[in-house]
């Protein structure tokens, strides 16, 4: 046969024998004896090896309890024996650690040894653990995971039948076990993706354990691969880092997480907002059990609200109506310039604008809940507590209790207003739970703090025509551009919101019931001993929220949160340090507190859950409008930030005040509305803050923060052609920097 091979590869011609009738008696028997030879020959155990049975999760490092020392077994001088009498001679199962026993020859001592723990790293002889949660460890510079020959090993059989056994067992306890080596980058990218899923996972490091080469031998017969990492889900053989990402781009990873789960749910959403109902909807698009639950704890003053969150019931929603109000006056004011004659009294009447703001509102909260019934999403108005890290109790308003269980958690409870702790302040004062469905009309009103809530309100309650009053402690709408803040309450001012800066309320004691009734403040300097006091219907408290956090029984499951301010700090995935449990939202530490944000990194993280997507929140570059009589909207950076960030001499800022259109006519106040936009000079003048105080700022403000969000620049601008007569147009004008100096105010339009 060798002779006939190298004729042919030669080129030669086969032999005349080829082909003739010994010739094919020849082969044929060859054959025979070749398929006999293999059929007596023992086989590697396959894949199909491994156990059924669900195991528990966990993202440690697990470490393999090698079996005692034995000396090398001496080469048999005789006929092995019969099989009933070689399993006499095999070595017993080992009992559990607290009970194993000692045998001979007995292990050094300075070798303990445990079994391994599940959910732990198990303790193991003159090995490195591994950090645990799915924690990395340096890899060290040019190393490479390789395989030993598995051809070389002198292991005793009994042994590697032991270390197989024991490989199985890691593959059949946990849901994701991952052999992996510390320094392998692929092994790193599969850890942050089921990382990135919520999944906890094993790991064992074959470099940080005892013989790893001989591990990875018993290893490479178990599944048949030779590398790392060597990824196992439900017991299933994955495979490596790029058939692990392949079956998660294709949906097979998420089914293979997916069975046999114990849970009542694949996902719970704690927390009815726009953020909790936004990741509910999108998960149930997929298919999955979901379930959301929501409790309004009533306010002291006895306000609740139906399903929607703080926007749709005494946020967003409300407050934009009620500023739409006051606008409606200015404009009959503005009419009779316009030709409108009208001789009746014109008034407002308070309790025809609430009674129609809730209406809609409850219209909403219908809606809302339709929608989760259309969507099969179950919906249950109970008050969350987690028990254990995958379980929830539920009490209803009658104190009725009921448990669930999730495979993850979705943490969307926002935050609530805070009060001052003083005397009187619970209870005679009111907050923004309160005022948008106040059944009387609040008279003359002392606002208590400068954020964009409080100056929202005084606004639109100015607007109604109520004597209002706003308490500042420092400075207006801390965290905003304070040149547009300052510009902003100089409006106000004008219009009649009369400011008290640097004072505190100390105590609110009520003088007169009624409806409203009367109260009489206290109030201390900030700087100094001096007290004033003054009389007011209503007293409104704007001092900050509180992120509804502490109560949920968040310390039982582990998940930390910032101790002062009750916020929950997340990675880029919106994920707690507790691998199954997100969060959206007002909660989240570090992250603006806006609808818009919420609903967006609710569905987004629905998608990357249980959509096969990997796509995160951006939270650069939000715009927003703080909706005050005249608006104030911005995307991207404050000047001061933007200070702090590139230096002065790096940012050129192109100013302007401006006259809208409408005004004119009207008679009203020229060079009061102002734009400007913050440009790196040393980054082609790219946009990093946008800024504008005039009327309609948030429809004007959404345009440009798209512009924003592919790389505006001042060169831009100046290309776009405006559209006249607009507000917004300003900025495709803007010449005059301030570092120029020149004047900025307008002779017309």
């Amino acid at each position: 046969m060798a002779y006939l091979v190298k004729a042919l590869e030669a080129g030669g011609r086969a032999p005349p024998w080829v082909g003739c009738p010994v010739h094919r008696w020849l082969v044929r028997s060859v054959l025979k004896f070749s398929v006999a030879l293999l059929a007596s020959s023992p086989r590697r155990p396959s894949a199909s090896w491994f156990p059924s049975r669900p195991g528990l999760t966990g993202s440690n490092t697990e470490t393999l309890e090698q079996p005692q020392s034995s000396p090398p077994p001496q080469r048999p001088q005789k006929s092995p024996p019969p099989p009933s009498q070689r399993a006499q001679k095999s070595p017993p199962p080992l009992p559990p650690p607290q009970q194993r026993t000692q045998t001979s020859p007995p292990p050094p001592p300075q070798r303990a040894q445990t079994s391994p723990v599940r959910g732990k790293a198990a303790v193991v002889p003159n090995r490195r653990l591994g950090t645990g949660r799915g924690g990395l460890m340096s890899s060290p510079p040019g190393r490479r995971a390789r395989l030993s020959s598995p051809g070389t090993s002198r292991q005793p059989s009994e042994a590697r039948e032991e270390l197989r056994r024991r490989l199985n067992s890691l593959i059949e306890k946990n849901r994701v076990m991952i052999f992996s080596k510390s320094y392998c980058p692929h092994s790193t990218r599969v850890k942050e993706l089921f990382t990135s899923l919520g999944v906890d996972y094993n790991t064992l490091e074959l470099d940080q354990v005892d013989d790893g080469a001989r591990v990875q031998e018993v290893l490479t017969e178990i599944s048949n691969q030779k590398t790392v990492p060597n990824i196992f889900v439900n017991k299933v053989h994955m495979g490596g880092c790029d058939q692990t990402f392949q079956a998660h781009k294709n949906g097979l990873l998420q089914k293979l997480l997916e069975e046999d789960s114990a849970h009542d749910y694949d996902l719970i959403v704690i927390g009815g907002g726009s953020g909790g109902l936004s990741c509910a909807k999108e998960a149930a698009n997929f298919g999955k059990k979901v379930m959301v639950l929501d409790f309004v704890v009533p306010s002291p003053q006895g306000s609740s609200w139906g399903l929607g969150g703080t926007c749709v019931n005494v946020g967003c929603i409300p407050k934009k109506l009620m500023h739409q109000a006051a606008l409606l006056g200015q404009a009959l004011q503005d009419s009779r310039k316009f030709g409108w004659e009208y001789n009746q009294q014109v008034k407002h009447n308070w309790e025809a604008m609430t009674e129609a703001i809730q209406n809609h509102i409850g219209s909403l909260n219908w809606g809302y809940r339709l929608t989760l019934r259309e969507k099969g999403v179950a919906y249950v108005n109970s008050y969350a507590e987690f028990v254990e890290l995958h379980k929830i109790k539920a009490t209803n308003k009658k104190g009725q209790e009921n448990l669930y269980t999730a495979s993850k958690f979705v943490i969307a409870t926002g935050e609530r207003p805070r009060y001052l702790g003083i005397q009187g302040d619970k209870e005679y004062c009111i907050t923004s739970d309160d005022l948008f469905s106040l059944p009387y009309c609040p008279g003359r009103t002392l606002v208590v703090g400068a954020s964009y809530v409080g100056l929202e309100c005084a606004g639109f309650l100015a607007g109604l025509g109520l004597d209002v009053t706003v308490m500042v402690r420092s400075v207006l709408l801390r965290g905003f551009d304070q040149e547009m803040a300052e510009r902003l309450g100089s409006y106000l001012e004008l219009h009649g919101v009369k400011f008290q800066r640097k004072f505190t309320p100390v105590l609110v004691q009520q003088i007169e019931k009624g409806s409203p009734g009367m109260l009489k403040v206290v109030a201390k300097s900030t700087e100094g001993p001096e007290t004033i006091e003054g009389i007011y219907n209503t007293v409104l408290l704007a001092v900050g929220r509180e992120s509804c956090t502490r109560k949920m029984g968040l310390e039982k499951i582990g998940v930390k949160i910032n101790e002062k301010s009750g916020k929950i700090p997340v990675n880029d995935v919106e994920q707690t340090n507790v691998p199954h449990i997100f969060a959206i939202g007002d909660i989240l530490e570090g992250k603006p507190e806006l609808t818009p944000v919420a609903i967006q990194a609710g569905k987004l993280l629905a998608r990357r859950l249980f959509g096969n997507s990997l796509e995160k929140c951006d939270y650069v570059n939000i715009p927003t409008t703080v909706f005050t009589p005249l608006e104030y909207g911005c995307c991207g950076m404050s000047e001061e930030k933007a200070i702090e960030v590139y230096k002065k001499e790096n940012l050129e800022v192109y100013h302007t005040l401006f006259w809208p259109l409408e005004w004119t006519v009207a008679g009203r106040d020229n060079n009061t509305c102002y734009a400007k936009i913050i440009c790196n000079k040393f980054d082609n003048e790219r946009v990093v803050g946008f800024h504008i105080l005039g009327p309609n700022a948030g429809e004007i403000t959404q345009g440009f923060a798209a512009a924003m969000k592919c790389g505006l620049t001042k060169r831009l601008l100046n290309d776009t052609i405006g559209i006249h007569p607009t507000c917004g147009e300003v900025f495709t004008t803007l010449e005059i920097t301030k570092s120029s100096g020149l004047d900025i105010t307008q002779k017309g339009c």
